[in-house]
C-alpha cells in the first residue's frame, strides 16, 4: 500500500531497511543470547545519519517537519529484523524528546547536534520501583543548592541505561507538591554522583540494555533545567504523546517481521504432500494476521502525522490508541506466527519465538495497555460531558 511517503521519506525507509537486513538480522540472535549492547550496529546507524531523522535541521538533523513520522518509519523497519536492537535508536529518540519539546535554544544547540550525528545516545529516566504506571509517584529529588540541583534517587528499567551519554530525568524539585513539584533536567554521563546499577536480564528485547540509573548527591548545573521548575510532569506527558506512536511502530515492525517469516515458512514447509500454505485454516490465519498488521500500521502512521502537523494540540487519545492497538496486534500476530511454525516455532533454533518474546514489552512499557485504555476512556467521557450543554441548548433552540 502507498502511504503517501515523499521522496525523502522513501529514502529513509530504504536506508533503514538496508541496515536492518545487512547489519541487524545477521547478528540479532547473537545479541538476543548475550544481552550485549549492539555498539557496532549503532555505529552503522550513526555513520548512515539515521539519528538525524527526528532532529530539526537547525540542529543538524533532517526532520523536515516530520519528526514523529520519520522516527516511526525507521523504528518500524529496524524492528522487522530485531525489536531489541531497534531500541538503541528509538530509546535515544525518547530521551531527546524532552530537550526538543521543553529545551531552550541554548540547550538545543548544546545537545541536539551530537544526538543527530549519533555521537551521543540519549535515555529517558522517569520510572522508579514504586512509580511505574503511577508516574506521579516518583521519589527522586533534585533540591536547589546555589547554582546546582542535588539529585538523589534511583530510576529503574531505563532503556540505553549506562550506554547513553545524555539522560533526561524527571525529579522532584519541590517534593511537598508531589507531581506538581516535578521538573525535567539533563544529566550528562560522567557527572559525579551518577552511577549505574543492575543490568536487567529480560525475557525479550535482549539486544537492548536496560539498567538502573542511580543518583547519589549528584550535582547538576541549574542551566540543565528544561523549562521551568514544576513543569516536569507536563514535559513527561508531552514526551509520551510524541513517543507512543513510535512504540506502536516498533510493535508493527515486530508483527510484520513475524508475519513475513510465517508466510515464508508456510510456503516452504510441506505436510501430507503439500505446502502447509495450501491448507485453508492456515491461510485464513495468515490473512487475519496481515489485516491486523495493516490496520495497526495505518493507525500509527495517521497518529504520527497528526502529532507532527498539530504541534499545539495534545494528541493523547490517538497516541494511546496507536500504542495500545499496535501492541496488542504484535502479541496476537507473533503468537499466531509461532503456531504456524508448529513445534519448530517453540525452538530457539528458529527465530520466530524471539519475535513473540520481543512483542510482549510493547504492551507494557511507556504505559501499560491498560493505562492506555484508561486514558482513551477518560478523554471520551470528558469530551461527551463537555458536549452535553451544547446538545441540550441546540435541542431547546
Amino acid at each position: 500500500m502507498d502511504y503517501g511517503l515523499n521522496e525523502h521519506q522513501r529514502m529513509i525507509v530504504d536506508l533503514a531497511k538496508k541496515i536492518a537486513e545487512n547489519d541487524i538480522r545477521p547478528v540479532a540472535a547473537h545479541y538476543d543470547q548475550t544481552g550485549e549492547f549492539p555498539w557496532p550496529v549503532v555505529q552503522k546507524m550513526a555513520d548512515s545519519d539515521l539519528f538525524c531523522v527526528f532532529i530539526d535541521e537547525e540542529y543538524g538533523g533532517l526532520a523536515n517537519g516530520s519528526r514523529t513520522f520519520q522516527m516511526s518509519l525507521v523504528t518500524e523497519e529496524l524492528s522487522k529484523a530485531c525489536g531489541g536492537i531497534a531500541l538503541a535508536f528509538a530509546g535515544s529518540a525518547l530521551g531527546a524528546l524532552p530537550i526538543i519539546l521543553s529545551g531552550n535554544e541554548e540547550q538545543k544547540r548544546r545537545w541536539l547536534p551530537d544526538v543527530a550525528a549519533g555521537k551521543r545516545l540519549c535515555a529517558f529516566a522517569l520510572t522508579e520501583a514504586d512509580a511505574g504506571s503511577d508516574a506521579g509517584g516518583i521519589r527522586t529529588t533534585a533540591i536547589r543548592d546555589g547554582d546546582h540541583y542535588v539529585l538523589n534517587g534511583t530510576k529503574q528499567w531505563i532503556t540505553n541505561g549506562g550506554e547513553a551519554e545524555i539522560y533526561t530525568v524527571i525529579a522532584l524539585t519541590k517534593p511537598e507538591k508531589g507531581a506538581r513539584g516535578a521538573s525535567a533536567l539533563v544529566v550528562e554521563k560522567g557527572t559525579p554522583g551518577l552511577s549505574f546499577g543492575k543490568k536487567e536480564d529480560k525475557m525479550g528485547i535482549r539486544g537492548s540494555v536496560t539498567r538502573e540509573v542511580v543518583f547519589q548527591d549528584c550535582r547538576v548545573p541549574v542551566e540543565n533545567l528544561l523549562g521551568r521548575e514544576g513543569t516536569g510532569f507536563i514535559t513527561a506527558m508531552k514526551t509520551f504523546d510524541a513517543s507512543r506512536p513510535g512504540v506502536g511502530a516498533q510493535a508493527v515492525g515486530i508483527a510484520q517481521g513475524a508475519l513475513d517469516l510465517a508466510v515464508d515458512y508456510a510456503t516452504e514447509r510441506r505436510q501430507f504432500g503439500s505446502p502447509v500454505s495450501s491448507f485453508q485454516g492456515l491461510r485464513f490465519m495468515l490473512a487475519d494476521m496481515a489485516m491486523k498488521v495493516e490496520a495497526a500500521r495505518a493507525l500509527c502512521y495517521a497518529t504520527a502525522r497528526h502529532v507532527d502537523s498539530n504541534p499545539m494540540v495534545r494528541p493523547t487519545m490517538y497516541s494511546a490508541m496507536s500504542k495500545c492497538f499496535a501492541g496488542d496486534v504484535a502479541m496476537q500476530v507473533t503468537t499466531d506466527a509461532v503456531q504456524v511454525f508448529g513445534g519448530y516455532g517453540y525452538m530457539r533454533d528458529y527465530p520466530i519465538e524471539k519475535y513473540m518474546r520481543d512483542a510482549k514489552i510493547t504492551q507494557i512499557y511507556e504505559g501499560t495497555n491498560q493505562i492506555q485504555r484508561e486514558e482513551i476512556s477518560k478523554i471520551l467521557v470528558s469530551e461527551h460531558i463537555a458536549r452535553q450543554p451544547k446538545m441540550v441548548a441546540a435541542a431547546a433552540g
